[in-house]
């Protein structure tokens, strides 16, 4: 089998896409690619579409890359044009520790989050219908169902699927990545 050059790295909010992305292209030599940067301006305003498309397509040109995300908008581009995509789907247990320890990490740190102001406060993480806690309670079903499904569609078909549901699988599926050639 050919070794992964082009992966995307999807799951509930919170649950480590961003980190495991990261290690991923550490691993294998190529750019890390935050859909989250490409998507976010000053100000926690969104990208316009077009601008969020172009900026992905460019992003995700290149022969290897690896990229974190769950955006829909974007999904044609960067799941048509990936050859494995890593699904981590973990208990909304374990992604709301995950996201908590993260939240309070930005909190205190003011980690500024994709250039121009961007930075987690209490408020709107813990006091806000607009909290990532929220978002992932939301989604957190809708996520099991797209990604038990949508892989499988004609469009889709091409993609390698690794489904990792818990960190302690994760861990050891990263650890004999470069052991093996099927990823």
């Amino acid at each position: 089998m050919t070794r992964s050059r082009r992966i995307v790295v999807v799951g509930t909010t919170g649950s480590g896409k961003t980190t495991l992305a990261g290690q991923l292209a550490r691993r294998i030599g190529c750019p890390h690619v935050e859909l989250d940067a490409l998507h976010w301006e000053p100000n926690w305003t969104e990208a316009p579409l077009e601008r969020f498309r172009a900026r992905t397509c460019e992003a995700l040109s290149g022969a290897c890359w690896v990229t974190d995300g769950n955006y829909s908008k974007v999904r044609d581009i960067v799941w048509g044009r990936a050859d494995t995509l890593v699904w981590l789907d973990y208990s909304l247990a374990v992604v709301f520790w995950r996201l908590f320890r993260r939240a309070v990490r930005r909190i205190a740190t003011q980690e500024e989050l994709w250039g121009g102001g961007n930075r987690e406060t209490f408020r709107k993480q813990f006091l806000s219908r607009d909290s990532l806690f929220v978002w992932a309670l939301k989604t957190y079903r809708r996520r099991k169902r797209e990604y038990a499904t949508l892989p499988v569609q004609p469009e889709y078909a091409h993609l390698r699927v690794i489904r990792l549901r818990s960190p302690r699988e994760t861990a050891a599926w990263l650890a004999g990545w470069g052991e093996h050639d099927d990823a």
